[in-house]
């Protein structure tokens, strides 16, 4: 049996009750008071008051969670339980709707999705839409709402991505291009091929010898938040970082790529890295520069998102989700901003807790308070 943990609200919530009618043997049943705030939760079918109580409704014998889709009942019907135990023992069945009794619904989608993942991964070439659907015995359009909301992909992106990743790795380890292809689960080369370049940034050979042969310019330059590397590929920008001390940032960027040709600056590369400090000095300018943007299709939806952030502006990482149609991924849209390798061109500075409140910042909460503050200022 799932026992849902008591309830954390007000302890005053509880008191002036009376007892009702119960059934013979059973537990009596307490009528809850007009300001009790669980009507509240109820009333909004608030899925976070989940695991914190159930209520029953006595016209039906039927008990639910708060965020029950069933047709909404009378106040004067309702009765809270700490826990499904209690709900049992005062004589009330489990909502067949809602299954109070089974664990949360975010626990048994989570499970599912899980589920899918394993089947998607074990697949050569991408798993039909169809066969995931039959997997977990819903239909297609369910099927593909849920993967999403969970994972913020499409199970098409996701299979995508898994096998970009287990080619990264082939690469490493595997004695040809052709046998890491294979083992990546490639239904064919052609497939691979076809966006090997831009998911790598550079060529498979070249990936595989640790970025043999590609030649990374860089230069570090000084501006009001401290020491900032700028380095870039043929492709254009590939990192933006910012700290305190310029051998810590030139470590950062050596460990990407092991067995890259580093060069110092020219005069043409000194004018994009004076173009970046710029930037920093003054946020609230369009990028104007090249960028090779690399990362997890995630990573890409949620950078792109961040891209879309007025200067002077925040959004909240429930706002991102939501804005990349995954609700449900806050924290892995907080990992994405970590993960932000182009400080400022990427404004993942402008991203903060749903109170308003900084989060942690790759560069430093200071940093990004001075990023925030300088941005609003030159607004005003």
């Amino acid at each position: 049996m799932h026992t849902i943990t008591r309830t954390g609200l007000n302890s005053k919530a509880r008191l002036g009750v009376k007892a009702c009618e119960a059934p013979l043997g059973s537990t009596p049943v307490t009528k809850p008071t007009t300001s009790d705030l669980r009507f509240a939760a109820v009333a909004a079918r608030d899925a976070n008051a989940d695991g914190t109580f159930v209520y029953s409704v006595a016209t039906t014998g039927n008990y639910c969670l708060p965020s029950c889709g069933s047709r909404a009942a009378k106040r004067e019907n309702l009765a809270f339980h700490d826990t499904v135990a209690d709900a049992e023992r005062s004589g009330f069945r489990p909502c067949k709707r809602c299954c109070p009794e089974k664990a949360p619904l975010s626990e048994r989608r989570a499970v599912q999705v899980a589920s899918l993942c394993r089947v998607i991964e074990a697949r050569e070439g991408a798993a039909s839409l169809d066969a995931l659907a039959a997997h977990i015995g819903l239909s297609t359009f369910a099927t593909h709402r849920l993967f999403t909301s969970v994972t913020g992909l499409t199970p098409k992106a996701y299979g995508t991505a898994y096998r970009a990743k287990c080619m990264e790795d082939r690469l490493r380890t595997e004695g040809s291009v052709t046998s890491a292809i294979v083992a990546a689960g490639y239904s064919s080369s052609a497939r691979f091929y076809e966006t090997s370049s831009k998911r790598l940034g550079m060529t498979a050979a070249n990936y595989r010898k640790g970025g043999h042969n590609i030649e990374i310019r860089f230069a570090v330059g000084v501006a009001s938040l401290g020491s900032v590397l700028v380095a870039a590929t043929q492709s254009g920008v590939c990192a933006i970082l910012i700290g305190d001390n310029p051998d810590v940032l030139l470590d950062d960027l050596q460990r990407r790529f092991a067995n890259a040709q580093f060069v110092g600056a020219d005069e043409s590369f000194e004018q994009v890295v004076a173009h970046v400090v710029a930037l920093v000095e003054e946020p609230h300018q369009a990028i104007q520069l090249p960028l090779d943007i690399r990362g997890t299709a995630f990573q890409q939806r949620v950078w792109q998102a961040l891209t879309r952030i007025p200067a002077g502006q925040t959004m909240t990482y429930l706002q991102i989700a939501k804005a990349i149609g995954a609700p449900n991924a806050c924290r892995a849209v907080a990992q994405a901003c970590g993960a932000n390798p182009l400080a400022v061109a990427i404004p993942c500075h402008r991203v903060v807790r749903t109170n308003g409140d900084l989060s942690g910042y790759r560069w430093g909460i200071d940093r990004k308070q001075m990023l925030i503050d300088r941005e609003q200022d030159m607004l005003r």
